[in-house]
């Protein structure tokens, strides 16, 4: 498995596409960089890239577009809507699979250090890369922005983590660090005043507002006058919602106003309940959401979490497929109001996935029918497996929708998810089957010069066997676990449908059978004998707990269909 880091590195540019391409191309020029996403935006005139790689790709990739930065911009003559500090305004290090965060602070360090030595340009250390408390949010280090940076950077306490204590003329400063993962989100307003944008994020984000005594003539609580403490300080009245950042802003491009917001944590704060508390703060102030969009990336799991959370609302089931999911988010959330929401490209998990060929995605039955071994009958197995879960899945949502079954409802839900799990599981498992079938030959196919590399061939070989073995019986499990919720839904589920239930139960039966035949096979290879002996006992286990579930289940459905209780 392939050790991923995430760079978001946001570049002061979003008007010349010369200038963008030059530093994207700078990237991609590092082998094995993944660019995920592009997003220039006029007038932020800010460019936010998304990549991805292993660690030793991505500080190379982040360096050479931070160089080409330096060299391309000039921020003595940038302007735009966004607050920034550099020509690399920000370039954070977000850890994806199999990188722990100490280690991405290293990593920022490395980087920091290098730009620092290298192109001569200051750079701070922000989120858990930061050595004070004081820079630790990156709105502190930015306070001043360009424009004030040549003075703020000769205080002893704003000098640079790395780099000289002097302002790079054209390029600014550079902020660095590791942080969680961060979405950025725009709502957006039928208006085109920014200050009806602006007040509506003082309400949202964490920070909150000055307190204020409310202008009768106005609705909008920037007008009223702020309420100060003896000492003058404003008295502040903290917002609603955790780990959000937001201000207002005029998009000239889409001629209305937005909110600009940050998730910081978006398990803590989700984009639906900011959505939702939004549309109710607009109509207290006359104006209307039109929808909203993405900046960069965002995770599958906030997408699914506002998909369900929709559907929900609306009564219907949420144990459906993961597509119809997300189309419920996108649509709830008016994901394509100015530009097009793309799946496969805006949310992470499909984006970094994108380039890997799946059996499935091919054409599956042609490939199954040449003339080679895989995929074979442990693929067809894990199909049988996962055509099971898809009925289970339908069943219980035409149970779920129908009338008189409101109690149960939330049960279907369960099971409905329960089957979507099986099924991406057994999915995976189609593919995998083949995979450790051709570990197996791989494995045999060694050549052999010494008695070490004997040794070493056959470890490999026992080893590959024994995955080989592992898979089908990983399968055989899964079916196990779809017949049952299948028994399930022909005792309490839509009657109408009780037959598409109990077919779900024949096939992922068959699927066990049939994949527990493989385990049988593959054991054969193996000369580990206990290892051998565990495995024929689980399948021999496997088969008479799903033979006498099918026995039953049969029953039960021709009872139901003959009218008998």
């Amino acid at each position: 498995m392939a050790r991923l880091i995430e760079c978001v590195p946001n570049f002061s540019e979003g008007r010349d596409d010369s200038k963008i391409n030059k530093i994207i191309e700078s990237i991609k020029s590092v082998k094995g960089i993944v660019v995920l996403d592009v997003d220039p935006g006029k007038d932020t005139n800010r460019t936010v890239v998304t990549m991805v790689g292993e660690p030793e790709v991505v500080i190379e990739a982040a360096f050479r577009g931070i160089k080409c930065a330096s060299e391309v911009l000039d921020m003595t003559i940038h302007t735009g809507t966004h607050p920034r500090l550099g020509a690399t305004d920000v370039c954070p290090f977000i850890p994806i699979q199999d990188v722990s965060i100490d280690e991405c602070i290293k990593l920022t360090n490395i980087l920091a250090e290098k730009v620092g030595k290298e192109l001569n340009i200051p750079v701070y250390l922000y989120e858990k890369s930061a050595k004070s408390k004081e820079r630790i949010k990156l709105p502190n280090i930015r306070a001043g922005e360009y424009e004030g940076l040549s003075e703020k950077i000769l205080k002893t306490d704003w000098k640079p983590d790395y780099g000289p204590s002097k302002i790079h003329t054209k390029a600014g400063a550079v902020i660095i660090g590791c942080r969680d993962f961060l979405i950025a989100y725009n709502i957006n307003l039928n208006t085109k005043d920014h200050r009806l944008a602006t007040d509506i994020a003082f309400e949202l984000r964490e920070a909150g507002r000055s307190k204020r005594i409310p202008n009768p003539k106005s609705r909008n609580l920037l007008d009223g006058e702020i309420i100060r403490t003896e000492d003058g300080k404003p008295v502040k009245v903290l917002g609603l919602f955790k780990d959000v950042k937001a201000i207002g802003w005029y998009v000239d491009e889409y001629k209305r106003a937005q909110i600009s917001i940050n998730f910081n944590n978006y398990k803590n704060s989700s984009i639906h309940s900011v959505f939702d508390q939004a549309n109710k703060l607009a109509n207290e102030r006359g104006v209307r959401i039109t929808g909203s969009e993405l900046v960069g990336l965002v995770p599958l799991e906030a997408m699914l979490s506002a998909g369900k959370y929709y559907l929900k609302k609306q009564g219907r089931s949420i144990g459906v497929p993961e597509k119809d999911i997300i189309e419920c988010a996108v649509q709830s959330l008016g994901l394509n109001d100015v530009t097009e929401f793309k799946p496969n490209e805006k949310i992470i998990d499909y984006a970094v996935s994108s380039n890997i060929n799946s059996l499935v995605d091919l054409n599956f039955l042609n490939e199954l029918s040449r003339n080679s071994p895989a995929p074979g009958g442990g693929s067809v197995s894990a199909l049988a497996g996962a055509l099971g879960s898809s009925l289970s899945s339908m069943v219980a949502a035409l149970s779920h929708e129908k009338k008189g079954m409101i109690d149960k409802k939330p049960e279907m839900d369960q099971i409905g998810e329960d089957a979507q799990l099986l099924l991406k599981q057994l999915t995976f498992l189609i593919d995998e089957d083949t995979n450790a079938f051709n570990n197996v030959m791989s494995a045999n196919r060694l050549i052999t010069e010494s008695n070490e590399d004997k040794i070493n061939k056959d470890l490999k070989i026992e080893n590959a066997n024994k995955y080989a073995a592992k898979v089908p019986l990983e399968t055989a499990r899964l079916c196990l676990d779809v017949a049952i919720l299948a028994g399930r839904l022909i005792k309490i589920g839509n009657p109408n449908s009780v037959t598409d239930a109990a077919v779900a139960v024949e096939v992922s039966v068959a699927g066990l059978r049939g994949a527990c035949l493989n385990v049988l096979i593959n054991i054969n290879e193996i000369s580990d004998g206990n290892f051998s002996s565990k495995k024929s006992k689980q399948v021999k286990d496997l088969i008479e707990e799903s033979e006498a579930l099918k026995v039953k289940s049969f029953e039960n459905t021709l009872k139901i269909i003959s009218g008998s209780k």
